[in-house]
């Protein structure tokens, strides 16, 4: 993750990027005839933000452009279940540990694949929340011509004929329509930040599932890559039997049963604030220690029991640590 304050600075290198460089960009991602994106992708992200009221025509955009992240991520969900069986078709004539492996990695390939596809409902949510602002922004531009267009004419009739009538009548005209703007004004200030945080919230949550459940799955499938027997055989030399079938489907069923028991409460990874929102108008002030996230009194239980794991599994010898899932729901 790039160490940034803001989209609008330059971004430093992370500590990894400088310690290991990244690798050459992907052949993927050169050589398109029509730009870094699709064409359909292209021609709905630039004729959202050419319609509608001006007020809501940025956040059109974005919301376009959200649409096609949904529709990219679709297609990857789809394709990568094509991968998953396609490695399962190769392995199968491969030796036994071979074919019994990338039948196993096939199944986690394939359930990464369906939980993309289930973010993608998540993330919708997300989608149509910050649409509702670009409704409201929309529904409250009339209110905003209205007052200019009042304006434009009083302005014009005191140029043109500084006694006319209608300046009064369009003055308080004027007075209304502040009026009214004002209550809109107000209304999309409320309803856009209490929709933010709601829009956020959804892609938040779901990204935080979406991640937790693959490392899940990287780890089991790890797993099941150490009953792998990579030592090289010499010419003429017949490799030991395979003997892991029974191994490799119980780190599939403890995969699965991991994935079901998710829940937010036992998620693995949780923030550690260095800041905390202070009682003066400042906002947020520092702490000269770093701080749990809300709801995390009891992080130094779970620290404990964490080490004491580490130190459990430092004693298993390493020929039956192939055997286990590496990571436990």
């Amino acid at each position: 993750m790039h160490r940034t304050y803001s989209m609008r600075n330059s971004r430093a290198p992370t500590a990894q990027q400088m310690a290991t460089p990244p690798p050459p960009p992907s052949s993927t991602k050169t050589g398109r005839f029509f730009g870094k994106g699709s064409l359909a992708h292209t021609f709905r992200r630039t004729t959202a933000g050419s319609f509608g009221p001006d007020l809501a025509r940025k956040l059109a955009q974005l919301v376009k452009m959200e649409k096609n992240v949904m529709r990219s991520i679709e297609l990857v969900s789809r394709e990568r279940r094509e991968v998953a069986k396609q490695l399962s078709l190769w392995g199968e004539e491969c030796d036994d540990d071979v074919s019994d492996i990338t039948d196993k990695l096939g199944v986690l390939v394939y359930e990464v694949g369906e939980l993309e596809d289930q973010f993608i409902d998540r993330y919708d949510q997300y989608r149509v929340t910050m649409k509702s602002i670009r409704n409201i922004e929309a529904s409250v531009q009339p209110s905003r011509d209205r007052k200019q267009k009042i304006t434009d004419q009083i302005a014009q009739l005191k140029y043109k004929d500084p006694n006319s009538p209608k300046i009064v009548v369009l003055e308080q005209e004027l007075v209304r329509a502040e009026a009214e703007s004002l209550v809109a004004e107000a209304q999309l200030s409320n309803i856009t930040r209490e929709k933010l945080k709601a829009a956020f919230a959804y892609q938040f949550d779901a990204l935080r599932e979406h991640s937790e459940k693959l490392a899940m799955i990287a780890n089991y499938g790890l797993s099941l890559l150490d009953l792998i027997d990579d030592q090289a055989v010499t010419p003429g030399e017949t490799r030991a039997a395979y003997d892991g079938y029974e191994a490799s489907k119980q780190i599939i069923i403890d995969c699965e049963n991991a994935l079901a028991n998710w829940t937010f409460e036992n998620a693995a990874v949780k923030p550690s604030l260095s800041i905390r929102q202070g009682q003066r108008e400042g906002g947020f002030e520092l702490e000269d220690e770093p701080l749990r996230g809300e709801g995390m009194e009891d992080w130094g239980e779970q620290d404990k029991l964490g080490e004491q794991a580490e130190a459990t599994t430092s004693e298993v010898p390493a020929e039956e640590k192939g055997h286990a899932p590496v990571m436990a729901a």
